[in-house]
């Protein structure tokens, strides 16, 4: 039974595309630190193997003692693996490739797509007032994105202004639907996000048109340009806000926080 006593948690958002190279992990820092910038405070979960998230925040990989894989698969507590990052109210749990085993080793738990989940909803998160968890999840529809979607209350999609865009996106759908019948109901699409676009290109203003054909107001109306800036940003284990807080990129990602931060309109309304 919950405690009525305990404060309301944060909301916690999976940012995920089975496709790689599609701005997944590039729109979790930024965005998380346009939420931030905003004044809200933000954990990001990095359960994705290659461990770019922790690693574009400055968390050398031989500084990760605790990692998100011992959080899954050793029941650590948080308080062993959240970490602060030079950017304050942004927090870290950090991912090394010690998660390229995890499901397998997930495999035989019969709680296996509840450990993430479990994991950031024990009493322990309250200590950190978190806003906000975004998930940074690995590039498949693997039992760690599994995971990473029963955990959280909603996902969001980045898709890259390329062809063959929308291909894989269906899958994703019918991931989603699937856990909304069996291991998490509540959960729902925040939306999709256009991201290394470049509106001078037939090809991006058409795979625009496309998605908002496809997926009307799901896509988001902010949408990420292909910009120098964002791609410099993480060798210097910086956001792009952070490195260049006047460049195309970051206003992008800030109006994309302002966006998600409004409040819906119901349908009708």
């Amino acid at each position: 039974m919950s405690d009525p006593t305990r404060p309301k948690g944060p909301k916690i958002i999976a940012v995920a595309n089975q496709k790689g190279g599609v701005g997944k992990t590039t729109t979790t820092i930024n965005l998380a630190a346009a939420l931030v910038e905003a004044g809200l405070r933000v954990l990001i979960v990095d359960i994705d193997p290659q461990g770019n998230a922790s690693t574009g925040l400055g968390v050398a990989p031989g500084d990760r003692t605790r990692t998100t894989y011992d959080l899954l698969l050793d029941d650590a507590p948080l308080s062993e693996i959240v970490r602060k990052t030079n950017i304050e109210r942004l927090l870290i749990a950090p991912a090394t490739t010690d998660l390229s085993s995890a499901d397998l080793e997930m495999v035989a738990n019969e709680k296996r797509s509840f450990l993430l989940h479990d994991a950031l909803r024990q009493p322990a998160i309250d200590v950190y007032a978190l806003d906000f968890v975004l998930i940074d999840c690995p590039p498949s529809l693997s039992l760690l994105t599994v995971n990473a979607m029963v955990a959280a209350h909603s996902v969001l999609v980045p898709l890259q202004s390329e062809f063959f865009a929308l291909e894989g996106l269906s899958q994703l759908m019918l991931t989603v639907r699937e856990l909304r019948q069996t291991a998490n109901p509540s959960l729902r699409i925040e939306g999709v996000v256009l991201t290394m676009a470049d509106r001078r290109n037939n090809l991006s203003q058409q795979v625009e048109t496309d998605a908002r054909a496809y997926l009307g107001d799901l896509v988001f109306q902010t949408v990420i340009p292909r910009n120098v800036r964002v791609s410099e940003a993480p060798s210097f284990a910086l956001p792009v806000l952070e490195y260049d807080s006047a460049s195309k990129g970051a206003q992008a990602y800030r109006a994309l926080a302002s966006e998600m931060l409004k409040p819906k309109v119901p349908a009708g309304a």
